[in-house]
């Protein structure tokens, strides 16, 4: 991937050493909690209504936010994070040219890079949930170690891999900006299972994978910065971090009844039916009668 052809984001803000640094948190396959316990936990906080992200913090005794963090740019010797910089900027191209075509504004997100855990408006993260999205403070989240756990566990290696995780999270943002998320969220408030196969959190997990293949389609209409076999390492980051395939990993067993993201096939496909053609229109989960 040809990504130093992107336009640079002044919208990363550098938090890494602010929260303890890299040791502090739990990874997957890592020290600490396991992965089976980690989707245990996950799943917990899911059916009791209790948030995740904090029962994680709690459970690891990180329970305080380093306080008075002040955001800065990342140092500009930094190459990860001029990575990130490149990747967060042609998204933004990419939404703001989509939303201009249905006669909307897109409003960027920030992207915060930090070590072992992170204080945000959805409670205190640490780097075992893996990169995340916050509709609260619209900011994505990103521990960088977690591309070194994509290579190591999952094979799933390059950089057009690493643009997808975070092309995906920014189609959270945009899930927001479209009242997505608020709609997911009221019917949970009013009681709708949102878990499981077909739940609604699956359908908004396979849009947001939609979404970063309209953003690579774009992107690479606009740049033309793909490299032979860019395409099938996103794929096969992918099809690495389906629910079927993390929970066989994780727990010995697939349950179902408990998926959150998808499996691994349709989030390759989801993936292929936004980079298809690169319109939102091919995005729509929620009224598929077939994930």
């Amino acid at each position: 991937m040809l990504w130093k052809k992107g336009r640079r984001s002044d919208n990363v803000v550098d938090a890494r050493g602010e929260g303890g640094g890299s040791g502090g948190g739990i990874r997957l396959g890592g020290k600490g909690l396991s992965l089976g316990a980690v989707v245990l936990i996950v799943g917990f906080g899911l059916l009791t209504g209790q948030d995740p992200l904090q029962l994680l913090g709690e459970l690891t005794g990180q329970t305080q936010a380093p306080a008075n963090v002040t955001p800065k740019p990342p140092p500009g010797a930094d190459q990860q994070a001029d990575f990130v910089r490149a990747v967060l900027g042609d998204t933004e191209d990419t939404w703001r040219q989509v939303f201009q075509e249905s006669s909307r504004q897109y409003e960027d997100p920030s992207l915060v890079l930090f070590n072992g855990r992170v204080n945000s408006a959805c409670g205190l993260a640490s780097s075992a949930v893996g990169p995340f999205y916050c509709p609260g403070d619209r900011q994505v989240y990103l521990d960088m170690d977690f591309f070194r756990e994509m290579r190591e566990r999952f094979n799933a290696s390059g950089d057009f891999a690493e643009a997808y995780v975070i092309a995906h999270e920014v189609g959270h943002h945009v899930q927001t900006l479209l009242g997505v998320s608020r709609q997911v969220d009221a019917a949970r408030q009013r009681g709708q299972r949102v878990e499981g196969a077909e739940g609604l959190l699956v359908r908004q997990e396979l849009q947001a994978d939609c979404f970063a293949g309209i953003w690579a389609n774009r992107a690479q209409q606009r740049l033309n910065w793909l490299e032979p076999g860019d395409l099938e390492a996103a794929l096969t980051a992918a099809n690495a971090i389906g629910d079927d395939r993390l929970q066989q990993q994780g727990q010995g067993r697939v349950v179902p009844d408990s998926f959150t993201h998808g499996t691994s096939a349709q989030r390759v496909k989801w993936f292929k039916a936004g980079f298809a053609q690169g319109r939102l229109t091919d995005c729509d989960t929620f009224g598929a009668s077939s994930l």
